[in-house]
């Protein structure tokens, strides 16, 4: 990594200090502090008292970062700064896919509607049995539905639902387009983005517990604090922002599984979306079945009809085949008749 420096370490060293992302990048900072010397490396330089021209660059190096008090953590300071931007950006993504996935599940009517008509169509199944009067089911019946096929076995559950639809409910078939940021939220795990939350709220802490020691550090530290001051207006209120956020969608995830009448400690928000989702899949994958089904057997019944014409038509052709032979042979026997007629009145 050293070799790669193309700066004087005096001047590396003042970039860091100054935290200045448009001279290092985070994988430089992130080299720099893997390079920081350990406790018994700096207590062998400090009793170096040598010409500091005949070491090695990487002591040199040290030597740089040794002028600089708790250099390690001030450059993890500045990684951290560095990466602060994308992080909150990413995070509050990721929190508004889940508020968005929520709002528009629960705003849904379309959804609502095919619901019921779930409900309906098990109730009429169940007709006549203790679960043929049910008021709601369990989220997972949704992908039984694909399981679960006629006394025929040529059409499962979901395909009779969506063939239903079709003739009686047509507009109900793309309620899937209400739920388009159901795929996004179904990535998101709600554990990582406490995670993710945890670790930003705690690096914040970090970096103003480096402020307060630093401004002890008198002048090797001056640029470093007043930059830093500067950032950490800035990202506190960038932290009340995602936390006031962070604590809303968590609500909004938390109700969405009583929303469908279940328990969330048994159906978390990442089982309720996975569940939509798969049975949105199945669905369309269904619906799509269903046309082809449909468009084959409209081609069919076609091939039918042109058949039936094809014979009708072979069939009048041979008929008029047979009524142009005894025509022709009608004609002939006149004839003959007319030549033998001509032949006896010659003789006589």
């Amino acid at each position: 990594m050293l070799t790669k420096i193309k700066m004087p370490l005096p001047d590396l060293m003042s970039a860091a200090l100054a935290l200045d992302d448009s001279i290092l990048d985070v994988d430089q900072v992130e080299n720099l502090i893997k390079f920081c010397p350990t406790k018994e490396e700096m207590e062998l330089l400090k009793g170096y008292t040598g010409d500091k021209e005949q070491l090695g660059k990487c002591e040199q190096f040290f030597l740089e970062l040794m002028k600089v008090p708790r250099v390690e953590s001030k450059l993890r300071v500045f990684s951290f700064k560095i990466q602060f931007g994308s992080q909150v950006s990413d995070l509050r993504k990721s929190l508004c896919s889940i508020d968005s996935a929520c709002d528009q599940i629960r705003n849904s009517i379309k959804l609502k509607e095919i619901m019921k008509k779930i409900l309906f169509l098990g109730n009429t199944i169940n007709q006549g049995t203790a679960r043929g009067s049910a008021i709601g089911f369990h989220l997972d019946s949704l992908l039984k539905l694909s399981d679960t096929r006629a006394t025929n076995n040529n059409m499962t559950l979901m395909h009779y639902l969506c063939k239903s639809l079709a003739s009686r409910s047509p507009h109900l078939l793309d309620f899937h387009e209400d739920l388009i940021s159901l795929e996004a939220a179904s990535k998101i795990q709600l554990k990582s983005l406490a995670e993710e939350m945890q670790a930003i709220v705690k690096g914040l802490k970090k970096i103003e517990l480096e402020l307060n020691e630093s401004e002890n550090d008198g002048p090797a530290s001056e640029i470093f604090c007043k930059t830093l001051k500067e950032f950490i207006v800035v990202a506190e209120a960038e932290v009340r922002s995602l936390t006031t956020l962070y604590t809303s969608v968590g609500r909004n995830a938390d109700a969405l599984a009583l929303y469908f009448g279940e328990n969330p400690a048994r159906c978390p928000f990442e089982q309720v979306i996975s569940t939509l989702l798969n049975f949105v899949l199945m669905f369309k994958q269904a619906h799509q079945g269903n046309c082809k089904q449909t468009e084959l057997e409209k081609k069919k019944a076609q091939m039918g009809r042109e058949m039936e014409r094809s014979k009708s038509s072979l069939s009048n052709s041979k008929n008029e085949s047979k009524e142009r032979s005894l025509s022709q042979q009608l004609q002939e026997k006149k004839q003959k008749t007319k030549s033998t007629y001509r032949r006896e009145k010659d003789i006589r």
